[in-house]
């Protein structure tokens, strides 16, 4: 297994050691002892799987303490551009994002820890995005941002997305208040 930090603190891409031979392929998603000597020392509470067509954007969304989550994100069949934004106030990076093409192809993952907004958009028909999350949902402490928010500027490569009604009507980032 390999980390590969990003310009972001704490943002990690991580590479599973993939074994493939004729009968197809096997990797461990996660296993706490090979994470903790890696210094990722993670108790997931709760899993969670979407599946959605081509075009859809789920985002931006964090949970705001006490419920605040990490979140270790994998595309299991087709890809998402995956997308993470900076939400700790006192960072350097603070307002700053980066993106990742997730797919079942390359079997990457995302470690998004707490203090960051996530979302991301579907490039492929039914694609199932799987991600473990370090502290269960909690309809009273969810946060959003917008997704097309022109401050952030994500460039999420469709040009008329599938979104939530409540994604439309998220908060633009200069209006955040940061829990973090």
């Amino acid at each position: 297994m390999e980390i590969i930090k990003t310009p972001l603190e704490g943002l990690l891409i991580i590479k599973p050691d993939v074994f493939e031979d004729v009968r197809g392929y096997f990797f461990e998603s996660f296993n706490y002892e090979k994470f903790r000597n890696l210094g990722l020392e993670l108790q997931f509470m709760q899993d969670n799987e979407s599946k959605s067509k081509s075009g859809v954007l789920r985002g931006l969304h964090f949970q705001k303490p006490p419920y605040a989550q990490g979140k270790l994100v994998r595309v299991m069949r087709g890809s998402v551009l995956d997308v993470a934004v900076d939400i700790r106030k006192d960072s350097p990076t603070y307002g700053k994002w980066e993106s990742i093409v997730l797919s079942g192809q390359n079997k990457l993952m995302y470690w998004i820890p707490v203090g960051f907004a996530h979302g991301f958009a579907t490039l492929e028909d039914d694609t199932i995005f799987f991600y473990k999350c370090t502290q269960v949902f909690n309809k009273e402490s969810e946060g959003s941002i917008r997704w097309n928010d022109p401050d952030l500027n994500i460039n999420w490569g469709i040009n008329h997305p599938v979104i939530s009604e409540k994604d439309t009507v998220s908060p633009f980032f200069k209006n955040l208040v940061s829990p973090f």
